[in-house]
């Protein structure tokens, strides 16, 4: 697809005084293994230097965006709760596992896997008591996201994360009734975990070169919430669908990007050299647009019906 008539990265909005660059806080050029940091869209209370310009995006959010934002913060109040008494003995952690999966399904899941939760997971200054994750994902209505970066495609976004939110919070209460403790991650805001490295060590995708996630069944137009538990459960495995092939020589996010943020090549990020972008030319178009999205959607990957193609080809081509 092309984007719907994008603005131009011009903006009536600025700091009178620029804060930290958001690259640096989040570790562009940093050659060592460091957690990452908060910078922006976070839900923890913390006084970040992007503060201002994150509580600026709130209040210009349109009203069918707000809907779905307070509708989510309302059910997440059940996000964490009691543990039932006595508690399930688990002898088989794959059987398990494929129980947790089929029920994540039933409430509405289309994508789910399993990980351990490791430390280059959660935030520096946070540490969660769970030993696995369960990450799930749910695609979007890719009608609706053909409007990006225009207000109809942000309102979907939102819808999204409350529908993927509310199944990670009733696959929570299901894990509690079990007799083992879950707490459900589905605010869209930074809270103390990170989602993309969990999901993609649970193997629902790989890291594209727009930052996102790319899935084999749905490219990057799906979004992500987790349950954390100590239930035992069999993990799953990172895949390999190809994304690097064709990330390493496609240009479509970064010629579609209004505001040039979109590296070429990988940078070092805390530690390793992965994709990433430019945090201080995005997020100013990012509140412009209501949350943009272009990148994602111009993606070959969210096609509908494409990436087990795009895919199946990229992976043949290698033994060639």
């Amino acid at each position: 697809m092309k984007p719907h008539n994008p603005p131009p990265p011009t903006y009536a909005f600025g700091y009178k005084n620029p804060p930290q660059s958001g690259n640096d806080i989040n570790g562009l050029g940093v050659k060592q293994t460091v957690r990452a940091r908060h910078v922006f869209h976070n839900a923890t209370g913390e006084n970040l230097a992007w503060n201002a310009l994150d509580e600026f995006f709130s209040q210009i959010n349109v009203w069918g965006v707000v809907r779905y934002m307070l509708a989510n913060v309302w059910q997440l109040r059940r996000q964490d709760g009691p543990v039932s008494q006595p508690r399930l003995e688990v002898d088989d952690p794959a059987s398990m596992a494929a129980e947790i999966k089929a029920e994540a399904k039933t409430l509405g899941a289309e994508l789910v896997g399993i990980t351990r939760v490791t430390e280059k997971a959660v935030y520096e200054g946070f540490e969660v008591p769970y030993t696995y994750a369960i990450c799930i994902g749910l695609s979007m209505d890719r009608a609706e996201m053909e409007h990006v970066p225009q207000e109809r495609g942000a309102v979907e976004v939102m819808r999204a994360y409350r529908e993927v939110s509310r199944i990670a919070i009733e696959l929570g209460e299901y894990i509690r009734e079990l007799g083992w403790p879950a707490r459900a991650y589905g605010n869209p805001n930074s809270t103390d975990i990170l989602h993309i490295p969990l999901a993609i060590n649970a193997g629902l995708g790989q890291l594209g070169k727009h930052g996102s996630m790319i899935s084999q069944a749905f490219g990057s137009n799906f979004r992500l919430a987790a349950v954390l538990t100590d239930l035992p459960l069999a993990v799953d495995e990172p895949v390999d669908i190809g994304v690097e092939d064709l990330c390493l020589t496609c240009q479509r996010c970064v010629i579609d990007c209004p505001p040039g943020a979109i590296f070429n090549e990988k940078q070092w990020v805390r530690g390793e050299q992965k994709w990433y972008v430019d945090f201080d030319k995005c997020i100013p178009y990012f509140v412009k647009t209501y949350g943009c999205a272009i990148c994602i959607e111009v993606c070959p990957w969210s096609e509908p019906g494409r990436g087990p193609w795009l895919s199946e080809k990229l992976l043949a081509r290698r033994g060639e």
